[in-house]
């Protein structure tokens, strides 16, 4: 069996500070696909790249009634892969919708979703974790600071930083209801958090995270040094953001829904092996074992 080195350690006893040691983008200059040369190197710089209009408005109908189908399916609320809010008992989440759905599915192939992704992360990609949020208003609760890569390395085992996700938004997002915050820059370094990882963490994690989450004080100097950036914009817009990126959103408790699908792709080159600091995998409906590349 091939021994993979950790590359950024966490989950130990104390929290610690790793300088990234992968490319933030993966494609050389001549790689093609939609995005400029000039947004490639805003994401080098930034870890994130906002695009005001992905999919038009026609499309966003489609997609958020898909979205609302699956939420008021009796069957998409008994399975393991909807998650629901813990006050409301209102789904906040279902996972692996490009395999429940064949709408989501088609987003999942769509060039100006897949050919993006290729293009930043510099070869064939497959999706290592899909799902819509549903986040509705009046209470729905944010999703705390934290940098995905930590948990996908620590609980899903991949290995580099390679990975890249997209929140298209499906409502309306304002300054009000809850939306995407990103600090700038926070990709070029990685926290290690402390603390070991329980058995079943996912189950509680995925309703309010707990483990892999950074002590106030790396995050107020983390702010401090790069500051927080909020994401609005009307629906039909996306963020693509590098999965070392420190973000977070707070609660919505505005009447305003913040409904968004969120898709993450995995180069085919940084498969996933056994976790770096868990004691199991997590379920392949959240950290995918199928690396079959998307066309």
């Amino acid at each position: 069996m091939t021994t993979v080195t950790d590359l950024y350690p966490t989950r130990g006893t104390t929290e610690v500070s790793v300088p990234r040691q992968d490319p933030v983008v993966w494609g050389g200059p001549g790689t093609p696909g939609p995005v400029t040369a000039a947004e490639l190197q805003a994401y080098e710089r930034d870890g994130f790249l906002a695009c005001e209009q992905l999919i038009g408005d026609d499309e966003v109908g489609v997609y958020h009634a898909e979205l609302e189908r699956l939420v008021a399916d009796p069957a998409i609320r008994a399975d393991a892969r909807s998650i629901v809010e813990p006050r409301s008992k209102e789904i906040r989440s279902v996972f692996e919708v490009h395999r429940i759905s064949e709408v989501f599915a088609s987003l999942v192939r769509d060039e100006r979703v897949v050919g993006r992704a290729r293009q930043i992360l510099g070869s064939d990609v497959y999706v290592h974790q899909s799902r819509i949020n549903v986040k509705p208003g009046f209470g729905a609760s944010g999703f705390y600071w934290h940098s995905d890569f930590e948990t996908w390395h620590a609980e899903d085992g991949l290995p580099n930083m390679r990975t890249v996700s997209v929140s298209i938004a499906l409502t309306e997002n304002y300054a009000t209801n809850g939306g995407l915050m990103i600090m700038p820059g926070s990709h070029r370094t990685f926290l290690g958090c402390a603390g070991a990882t329980p058995e079943d963490n996912y189950k509680k994690s995925l309703q309010m995270q707990d483990a892999g989450t950074p002590s106030d004080e790396a995050l107020t100097a983390m702010a401090s040094a790069y500051g927080i950036r909020l994401f609005t914009g009307r629906a039909g817009s996306a963020t693509w953001f590098d999965c070392n990126a420190m973000h977070g959103s707070g609660d919505n408790i505005t009447p305003f829904p913040r409904s968004n699908v969120f898709i993450v792709f995995n180069s085919v080159e940084n498969k996933a092996v056994e976790p770096f600091a868990a004691p199991i995998r997590r379920p392949e409906y959240i950290g995918a074992r199928d690396f079959t590349p998307v066309r």
